[in-house]
């Protein structure tokens, strides 16, 4: 069994995790560091998911990283483009070496005595196990079930006799050509589905229970290809960041406070787009803006296959399936030779893995998130998790941000560790996650609470957690600094390998 021990100890490879470790190269670049990654490469969401049509919802001069300009013209990017990108960003500062591979996380413990996080892995191949220590923990394990979508109990599925598919699990054996396709779901991965798969079947039908607000957005920015030619790139690509972080925040703003002016826009849209002859019932939800995430299609993808009759959309419950497809509550059978269930993902947090401090099981549903960065109850640890409303790096990269802020603290001043504490009158008021949302519904009892005020609130604006996340004092009087009570050298960050190998 090998021991390895470092200063920083990030969990995932994905984009959030190779963020962390090139803002540790960047602003900490005394601190030793490490990568555990379950899969065989980096990438994570973007490595896993292969379905057809695969790519960001959110423009990539928000969702890239702050330190490094998207030098492509879409700004709207498939999944392999996004792939690449993280891979770039890896090579460009050296972390590929630092990355282990094909290791899954099966327990991870906080001993306050040493100020030593435990890390025990086993090996996917053979089962080895291996054990990593470290002075702080960054948990960048993205937010759902990595082994399985989320998919429904339907009844009678066990006698449908062609294929199923969740798009967690799709696979390049999967052929679609002159089939029949039903897709269950309206969220964001059926609607890239659909417009993606039209072309080769012989007819696609999105399958939805209830209607999703989509909005079309370009998905090339023009402006920024034009300044390209007169400007430096890493202007452009501030200038086209701090230009789409405005506009996502005005229309999150618009739709919380003026929701049915919104309501009204957005449905406006999508209308011209489908022509007059369309059933508008198909994109009419009953909830307002924002209350789920809003879906977005590059260039009106998807209405422009409905139009031309490539596809459709039903609006309807599944009474059951049959041998050859769908019975609807409506009498309405849809026939399927595949059907494809977008119907969501298994939300969990810190890749499912339940932390102990000091050999108690700390529940993550009952620690208050502090700053959206760490939480309570869970000492020198950042857990990594964007926004809802906007694109996820630009949360991602202010928490490490702050977490590098954080470590260079405590090392200036040889603190061994440091935990939010929370107190009686910081109530909870339920999980820091505010949206409708099923997948968010079904995990409620998985997640952090959130309290009734800053720094305890999560209030889902990037303008809102510049100054708190990248400018306000650390040592807040709420970070409560401790000392480890086993004698070691001044200082967190000295490498302490006395019974470990390195």
């Amino acid at each position: 069994m090998n021991n390895k021990h470092l200063d920083v100890l990030i969990i995932g490879a994905g984009l959030s995790g190779i963020g962390a470790a090139a803002q540790l190269r960047r602003k900490c670049p005394g601190k030793s560091f490490a990568l555990i990654e379950r899969r065989a490469s980096m990438g994570g969401t973007w490595d896993l998911f292969r379905y057809p049509g695969i790519r960001s919802d959110s423009d990539m001069f928000t969702l890239g990283y702050s330190f490094k300009p998207w030098k492509e013209e879409k700004s709207i990017a498939s999944g392999g483009s996004i792939l690449n990108y993280i891979k770039e960003t890896a090579a460009d500062y050296k972390l590929d070496d630092h990355v282990h591979y094909g290791r899954k996380v099966t327990s991870v413990s906080w001993s306050t005595p040493k100020a030593l996080w435990t890390v025990t892995t086993e090996q996917e191949e053979d089962g080895t196990q291996e054990i990593f220590t470290c002075n702080y923990l960054i948990g960048c394990t993205g937010y759902y079930n990595y082994d399985a979508g989320f998919t429904p109990n339907f009844p009678g599925v066990d006698s449908y006799k062609g294929q199923i598919v969740h798009p967690q699990k799709w696979s390049s054996d999967i052929d679609y050509t002159d089939k029949k396709v039903v897709i269950i779901g309206s969220g964001a991965t059926a609607v890239t589905l659909i417009p993606a798969m039209s072309n080769a079947t012989s007819h696609i039908t999105m399958l939805q229970r209830s209607p999703t607000y989509v909005a079309t957005v370009p998905e090339k920015d023009i402006l920024s290809v034009q300044l390209r030619k007169f400007l430096p790139e890493k202007l452009v690509y501030k200038m086209a960041r701090t230009r789409n972080v405005g506009i996502q925040r005005a229309v999150y703003k618009l739709s919380k406070h003026r929701p049915k002016t919104m309501r009204s826009l957005l449905l406006a849209v999508t209308k011209k787009q489908l022509g007059p002859d369309f059933d508008m019932k198909h994109f009419t939800p009953t909830y307002n803006p924002w209350e789920e995430r809003l879906c977005a299609v590059p260039n009106g993808d998807l209405f422009k296959v409905l139009k031309e009759g490539k596809a459709s959309v039903v609006t309807d419950t599944i009474k059951t399936f049959t041998e050859t497809g769908i019975l609807l509550t409506s009498g309405e059978v849809l026939d399927a030779d595949i059907i494809v269930t977008a119907t969501g993902l298994d939300l969990q947090m810190l890749g499912g893995i339940t932390p102990t401090v000091d050999g108690k099981n700390i529940k993550i549903s009952e620690s208050l998130i502090y700053k959206g960065a760490m939480l309570s109850r869970l000492p020198n640890l950042s857990m990594i998790f964007g926004y809802t409303n906007s694109s996820w790096t630009l949360k991602a990269d202010m928490v490490n941000e702050f977490t590098c802020r954080l470590l260079n603290h405590m090392e200036k001043e040889g603190i061994s560790f440091c935990v939010p504490e929370a107190k009686a009158t910081d109530i909870s008021t339920g999980p820091f996650l505010d949206l409708q949302s099923g997948y968010v519904v079904r995990a409620a009892d998985k997640l952090p609470r959130q309290g009734n005020s800053t720094p305890w609130k999560v209030v889902q604006d990037y303008f809102h957690d510049i100054p708190i996340l990248k400018y306000s004092q650390i040592n807040d009087g709420i970070l409560r600094f401790s000392e480890s009570t086993e004698a070691k050298p001044k200082g967190l960050f000295n490498n302490i390998r006395t019974g470990l190998s390195s």
